[in-house]
C-alpha cells in the first residue's frame, strides 16, 4: 500500500510537472533541503538552484529547507556573498573587476556575513518571495507573496510585505507550543496517511488528540 508519493522522485504527481521536489534536483552540498519539499514553477521547477544567488563556496553559508515546505514561484534566497565591505569610505567591490584592482579584496572578517538562512518545516512561501542572508524562519510559516524577508519570522506566523512584518500568529501561543512539540513533519509516511483528516482540519480538539496516536 502507497502511503504518499515517493519523497525520492522528482515529480510527485507526474502529472504536473511545474511543482518538484527540490531534495532530488539540487547538487549543492551547501544547499539542504527536507523530504517532501517542492518548489512550484511552469518555467521549470529544476531550476530551482537559480533561485539561490551570490552563493559562493569560499563563503561557505548554507541554506537549510526543513520538510513539507511549499515554494511558490519566482523565489529568491540572497545568500551572503551578495553583501559589500560596509565599514570602508566605499562600499564598491573594486576587487572583483580585476586588472590591478584585486589589491583591495577584503577578508571575511570585514564582510557582514550572517550565517546560514534556515527555514523550518512546514513553511509556505507565495510567489516572488525574497530572503535576505542569513535570516531565520520559523516552523509552519506563511510568507506572503511580493514580501521581502529581511528579519527573523517567529514559527506559526502570517508575515508579509515590504519591509516584511509580521500580521498575525496563526494560532494561540499553547496551540503553537503543543505544533513545536508535535513536529508531524518527523511522523513515518504511514502515521501522516493515517492522520491526514486530522492535520488538514482546523479543529483544534481533533488535532489535540494527534499525540496519542
Amino acid at each position: 500500500m502507497n502511503y504518499g508519493p515517493n519523497p525520492n522522485s522528482i515529480y510527485p504527481n507526474p502529472n504536473i510537472k511545474s511543482l518538484c521536489y527540490i531534495k532530488n534536483i539540487v547538487k549543492n552540498p551547501n544547499i539542504i533541503i527536507g523530504d517532501y519539499t517542492y518548489y512550484d514553477d511552469v518555467n521549470n521547477p529544476e531550476d530551482f538552484e537559480r533561485h539561490v544567488t551570490h552563493h559562493y563556496e569560499f563563503i561557505g553559508d548554507k541554506l537549510i529547507i526543513g520538510k513539507f515546505c511549499a515554494i511558490g514561484k519566482g523565489i529568491e534566497f540572497i545568500m551572503n556573498g551578495a553583501n559589500h565591505r560596509m565599514n570602508s569610505v566605499t562600499t564598491y567591490p573594486f576587487n572583483i573587476m580585476g586588472n590591478g584592482w584585486e589589491i583591495s579584496t577584503p577578508s571575511l572578517c570585514d564582510l557582514p556575513i550572517k550565517g546560514d538562512t534556515v527555514i523550518g518545516n512546514d513553511v509556505w512561501f507565495g510567489q516572488n518571495v525574497t530572503v535576505m542572508p542569513g535570516i531565520h524562519i520559523g516552523d509552519g510559516c506563511i510568507i506572503g507573496a511580493n514580501t521581502t524577508v529581511a528579519k527573523d519570522i517567529p514559527p506559526y506566523s502570517v508575515a508579509a510585505g515590504n519591509p516584511c512584518r509580521v500580521i498575525r500568529k496563526r494560532f494561540d501561543d499553547k496551540m503553537i507550543e503543543f505544533l513545536l512539540k508535535l513536529k508531524w513533519w518527523d511522523w513515518s509516511p504511514e502515521k501522516i496517511f493515517k492522520n491526514l483528516d486530522v492535520l488538514c482540519s482546523h479543529d483544534i480538539e481533533k488535532i489535540k488528540e494527534l499525540d496519542k496516536n
